[in-house]
């Protein structure tokens, strides 16, 4: 039994039925052989980060259009906090953790400089619109490796094209694993974009409602604890009432 083949038993005895499993992947619009020590989306997960679609991440801000000081999240930063939220999550739900870090790493890869003020002119410039969910997976397909695509599995391409929005029955992906991408986004970014306020002066703490403060937490990271816990608790009890939901 090679290395690829005992991480797939793992799975299947470790993560409920529920999950995506890496060998029921409904694979890449151009196969490929199997690999001896890495699963697809374990594959998926290591050319995200080698791409430098990603490694361009690190210029990019995150809420404002320019900062100064090392201390403010850019698109990188976030990413790796969306990937570490969004992976506690999975573990404490019992889904696939490589599919989980796949999506996160990879689902802002396309966004464009400026925040999301950069979004919104090129959504008003461009004919078509422009929405950066779609054009992360336009990266993936079709602009890495000069324009040859890096053959990304469906259940990510599907995570990060999912991604973006919480509107009820709207935009949902295919997997759990995709809907828990999505919560560990906004997860991430209401609270980091709290702190980068408070550190640039534009909020203070005395700000925030304390309504919302006295039930979620005084500090940035009993916040993120108080939300990711409810939202693996509330999960826990969609599933055992047959509710294939991720929510708070």
């Amino acid at each position: 039994m090679n290395v690829r083949k005992r991480i797939e038993l793992n799975e299947k005895n470790i993560l409920i039925k529920e999950a995506c499993f890496s060998n029921k992947s409904r694979g890449r619009k151009i196969p490929e052989p199997e690999d001896n020590y890495r699963t697809p989306f374990m594959h998926d997960r290591d050319r995200i980060i080698h791409s430098k679609s990603f490694r361009r991440l690190k210029h990019k801000t995150q809420v404002y259009i320019k900062t100064t000081g090392d201390h403010y999240r850019t698109r990188l930063t976030h990413t790796l906090e969306v990937s570490q939220i969004a992976r506690t999550i999975s573990r404490g739900i019992g889904v696939n953790e490589d599919l989980v870090e796949a999506i996160t790493l990879g689902h802002d890869i396309g966004h464009v400089a400026f925040a999301h003020n950069g979004e919104e002119v090129l959504n008003e410039r461009l004919p078509e619109g422009f929405r950066h969910n779609e054009q992360s997976v336009r990266v993936l397909e079709k602009l890495e490796k000069d324009g040859k695509g890096l053959n990304i599995s469906y259940e990510v391409l599907d995570g990060i094209l999912h991604h973006s929005g919480l509107q009820e029955g709207t935009n949902k992906s295919e997997t759990l694993e995709g809907q828990i991408a999505k919560f560990a986004d906004k997860i991430a970014y209401v609270n980091h974009d709290i702190d980068d306020s408070i550190r640039a002066g534009i909020l203070k703490t005395s700000d925030l409602p304390p309504e919302y403060i006295k039930i979620l937490g005084h500090t940035h990271g009993s916040r993120i604890n108080t939300l990711v816990t409810s939202l693996v608790d509330k999960t826990n009890d969609n599933l055992k009432k047959g509710i294939l939901k991720v929510n708070l």
